[in-house]
């Protein structure tokens, strides 16, 4: 079965490849014909073809609910998460029964105004407490240390410590969101998916598939798609200082519909995906008098470097309405090549009609001869 389908793929663009040579200046350079079939011969071997079917539907569908695997520390465990104090952070400070040590609020000022900021030098300065070590330090290891030096001067002091400026850890929301912009890094733990709600969700441009994730000098990929469609939680990270979330424009999100289709070009994925039958529905349709419907293929490259495979070639026979429900069921990726070829003898009119100028010509030439 397979060594046939590979033989009409073969012929169809040997035949392709023999209306090309009757145009003038179409052949390649320096490249025989015989060696052109010799190396797509070769090139077919290297390509996985398939039959768009029930059984082959079936099995896309299931590789999709199947969960993928994921390793032990795949979650985000922020049950031990605590906010380390940085430069720049305010604080509120306040000792019971001691108002005295307590700045009191004002109207016109906040509590973030009158709060003590760690210093340049990472320290904060209280009443009897000064020069104080701050950063990298929590809330209560700070508390801690506050408490030990009160209680030199005040007998078992009551001390009450909050952040009411989280302004040293930042991360970077960018691209398409509805608000990019700078995240504060705060008490309450930071997770990228947390970050993208709270810049308004992803825009109407926005690639639904995949965003950047970087931190420091690494760069990685995450599969946005796989957390929402199959609650893979491995592909969500705990935020720090520095980290930059991108969302890239969904303008690589194409695929291209070519052949025999009343308006060849590129359709668009949309977060929802594209089927083939949306596809060849964007495209206007097949050409009734012309196009092959047993001729529907969809050609999807693969990493040759680690399968061997170059591409996977899928065909879909249109004859029947049970076919495009199948064509319904067959989702597209990005890049895929959709490709419509004509029925066989639409080839052949257009050789003839390629050969007919040169015939009626030296016709023409003959008639004046004689």
């Amino acid at each position: 079965m397979t060594f046939r389908y590979k033989t009409l793929i073969t012929s169809f663009v040997l035949v392709t490849m023999s209306g090309c040579a009757l145009v003038p200046g179409s052949h390649f350079e320096g490249i025989e014909s015989g060696e052109q079939t010799q190396n797509l011969e070769k090139d077919l071997d290297k390509v996985n073809i398939q039959i768009i079917d029930a059984s082959l539907i079936s099995q896309q569908n299931q590789l999709r609910k199947t969960p993928k695997p994921m390793s032990s520390n795949a979650g985000i465990d922020t049950s031990h998460y605590q906010y380390r104090l940085g430069v720049g952070d305010v604080l509120t400070i306040g000792v019971w029964d001691h108002p005295e040590l307590t700045i009191p609020a004002a109207v016109q000022r906040t509590a973030e105004f009158d709060g003590f900021r760690v210093q340049e030098d990472g320290t904060i300065t209280y009443a009897y407490a000064p020069n104080i070590p701050a950063v990298g330090k929590t809330v209560r290891e700070l508390h801690k240390e506050l408490v030990k030096r009160l209680s030199k001067v005040i007998e078992d002091p009551q001390v009450d410590i909050k952040v009411v400026g989280f302004r040293s850890q930042k991360t970077y929301i960018t691209g398409e969101v509805t608000k990019p912009g700078v995240y504060p890094v705060t008490e309450i733990p930071l997770t990228l998916i947390d970050a993208l709600n709270q810049a308004g969700g992803l825009s109407e441009f926005a690639d639904w598939r995949t965003v950047t994730f970087t931190r420091g000098d690494t760069t990685e990929t995450i599969q946005l798609d796989k957390f929402y469609a199959q609650g893979d939680i491995s592909q969500n990270r705990l935020l720090q200082h520095g980290d930059i979330v991108h969302v890239n424009r969904n303008d690589t999100q194409k695929v291209f519909v070519l052949g025999d289709v009343k308006k060849a070009g590129t359709v668009s994925l949309n977060r929802y995906g594209l089927n083939l039958a949306e596809a060849l529905s964007d495209s206007g349709g097949l050409n009734e008098n012309t196009a092959n419907a047993n001729g529907i293929f969809v050609l999807r490259k693969r990493d040759y470097e680690q399968s061997g495979i170059l591409a996977d070639v899928y065909q879909l026979h249109a004859r029947n309405i049970a076919s495009m429900v199948l064509a319904e069921q067959f989702e597209l990726q990005p890049h895929d090549i959709v490709y419509v070829t004509s029925a066989p003898l639409a080839r052949w009119n257009r050789v003839i009609s390629l050969l007919l100028p040169s015939v009626t010509s030296i016709e023409r030439v003959n008639s004046i001869g004689n």
